[in-house]
């Protein structure tokens, strides 16, 4: 959630996000995510599913890198 957080993919828009949570559901899934697909997930394009879906965003695969790193940082 605090790494979401402090990427804020929706920027000035997430004030305007009901329930938004700091990114709590967002963060669930991708760890969920990534829990069930193993080593074999791309967790960049894991982050990327997750958030572009959430948020109807268009965010490419490397918007999501970095992030998804920090993530995988966390979890180890």
């Amino acid at each position: 959630m605090v790494v979401l957080s402090e990427w804020n993919p929706l920027g000035a828009k997430a004030s305007a996000v009901k329930d938004l949570n700091n990114y709590r559901t967002e963060a669930v899934d991708i760890l969920f995510n990534l829990g069930l697909s193993g080593s074999g997930a791309n967790p960049a394009r894991v982050v990327q599913e997750v958030i572009n879906q959430a948020f109807e965003l268009s965010l490419s695969l490397d918007d999501c890198v970095s992030i998804s790193r920090k993530i995988q940082e966390l979890i180890k």
